[in-house]
């Protein structure tokens, strides 16, 4: 069983180093299921759509309880029989980014967000936890111009979310990587570190 979340705040490059990294496994003869939170099962797209693209006010307490909601059905839709089968599963976030985006950017405490997020997976934990790590002007030059709710929660509150994860990674085994330079010199930082939990 390998299971690897991809990390960061917004403009880290994570989406991009998912699908490098995707294509890097399958060369090496790995099944590989590419997956991303929140929205990768039909109930997630519609939860998806109400917490990054409505309109109506959202409470962040229901935010996050949405965000857990997603989880469930994900590890019970996609991420569990992936790993199940024997497939490396690549996720574009998961439990560390509710840690970081609800538990500390949103104020709702750490603490609550564990426990909770404990009962939404069931215990599932990564084999690997890797936070692409950039300077908030450069995270937020790459920010695509037309943004979700979450995207226009402002400098500060991201600023504040990037130095979560710095924060919380060394107890809890998260590895930085750094995001700067090209695709392909983060790819490579990506690709030693994976290697090591390799089967």
């Amino acid at each position: 069983m390998t299971f690897v979340v991809v990390e960061g705040g917004e403009g880290s490059g994570k989406s991009t180093q998912v699908q490098m990294l995707a294509s890097w496994l399958r060369e090496r003869g790995h099944e590989v299921v590419v997956t991303f939170e929140p929205g990768d099962t039909k109930m997630g797209a519609a939860m998806r759509e109400v917490l990054l693209h409505g309109d109506a006010p959202l409470d962040v307490r229901a935010e996050l309880l949405l965000m857990l909601a997603d989880r469930a059905q994900h590890i019970a839709e996609v991420v569990g029989p992936a790993l199940a089968r024997g497939a490396v599963v690549v996720s574009d976030r998961y439990s560390p980014s509710t840690l970081a985006y609800q538990g500390v950017g949103r104020g709702l405490g750490v603490e609550v967000v564990d426990a909770l997020n404990d009962f939404a997976t069931g215990g599932l934990a990564p084999d690997l936890v890797l936070v692409l790590d950039v300077d908030d002007d450069v995270a937020e030059a790459r920010v695509a111009s037309q943004r979700d709710r979450v995207e226009r929660a402002g400098l500060a509150f991201h600023a504040q979310v990037r130095a979560a994860y710095r924060d919380l990674a060394p107890a809890r085994g998260w590895l930085l990587v750094d995001g700067s330079g090209t695709p392909e010199e983060v790819a490579a930082r990506v690709r030693e570190a994976v290697a090591v939990i390799l089967p």
